[in-house]
């Protein structure tokens, strides 16, 4: 629902009264026991009590002209004019009902030079049957997905190869970026940004959901391009256990899946996405000391329905070897 007049929102007064003294919004769901995030938008003390006494007075309007001015929404793109802009050559039919195997397609980038990308955001032409959508870079000497169709969806199903069907479960593949509902663009600071080889392809992995109209979607993903080679590459990889499926036993109520990965070189950290799907609970990110000791760098309470990056207050340098441990 919209928040933005007095009229829309003073309606909703007692549930935003309920739902900012349990802490159910906005929504966040870092555990306070570890970490600092600089997109944390909880409210302090003070902003919950003044929105609770608002709610318990019956939303008095106060006085308009103390209003903010109204919001100007966006039209188009929310980066600035994209340098490049790569579509799916050709758009998906989407059902109106049943589960949608997440869906592929290779788009070839045709750049002649290695390029650096310091913006970037995925634009789907039916946003409301986008769960998720995923952006990798394949660089021209990659393997993954090689003898996949280009240009066409597909899905790890109709692919009649064993190993290109395990392919699209898994890949050591850099992401350009992620979209979700509600997901910021990609906007690295000047010194960073995403690396796209010369000749790479860009392969988009679609997650779909029915809500009972069919639609037809061609998503597009926009790119800002950096003037200058930066001093850091931004590198955004998946820590996921090494099978297709992870095998949930039948009345289980607190199944653990912990996988480990091992930094090859001295890096920076910089944010976190959990991500599961509707059974997820909890997730958690750990660095492993060689002496067994364990230190927590974030740990969630899972929620299917609001799915938030974490990113870190203060960038964690770490050292090449670094044993990195998710537990979901």
């Amino acid at each position: 629902m919209p928040l933005v007049t007095y009229e829309q929102t003073s309606a909703w007064a007692e549930q935003i009264g309920d739902t900012v003294r349990s802490g159910k919004m906005p929504p966040w769901f870092a555990d306070p026991c570890c970490g600092h995030f600089s997109d944390d938008p909880s409210l302090t003390e003070q902003e919950i009590a003044t929105l609770t006494a608002w709610a318990d007075a019956k939303a008095p309007e106060g006085n308009a002209r103390d209003a903010p001015p109204p919001p100007q929404w966006t039209e188009g793109w929310n980066i600035p004019v994209p340098d490049r802009v790569l579509s799916m050559p050709k758009a998906v039919e989407v059902p109106a009902h049943g589960d949608i195997e997440y869906t592929y397609e290779i788009v070839p980038t045709n750049f002649a030079e290695d390029r650096w990308v310091q913006m970037s955001e995925i634009r789907p032409s039916s946003r409301a049957h986008v769960h998720h959508a995923v952006v990798y870079v394949r660089p021209p000497d990659s393997n993954w997905l090689r003898g996949a169709p280009v240009g066409v969806p597909f899905t790890a199903s109709s692919l009649g190869d064993e190993r290109l069907r395990h392919d699209a479960h898994s890949t050591t593949s850099d992401m350009l970026l992620v979209y979700a509902p509600g997901s910021s663009p990609d906007h690295w600071p000047d010194g960073m940004a995403k690396f796209v080889p010369a000749h790479s392809d860009l392969v988009f992995q679609m997650h779909y959901t029915s809500n009972g109209k069919a639609a037809s979607d061609q998503t597009s993903v926009g790119m800002v391009f950096a003037g200058h080679p930066p001093a850091q590459r931004v590198i955004t990889l998946q820590l996921a256990n090494d099978h297709d499926t992870v095998p949930i036993p039948p009345n289980t109520d607190n199944y653990r899946v912990e996988v480990h990965g091992t930094l090859p070189n001295d890096a920076t950290l910089l944010s976190f996405f959990p991500h599961m799907h509707l059974r997820g609970k909890k997730f958690e990110y750990d660095i492993v000391s060689p002496d067994g000791s364990v230190e927590t760098l974030l740990r969630v309470n899972y929620d299917f329905y609001w799915q938030l990056s974490y990113r870190l207050a203060t960038p964690r340098p770490l050292k090449a070897g670094t044993d990195l441990r998710a537990i979901a």
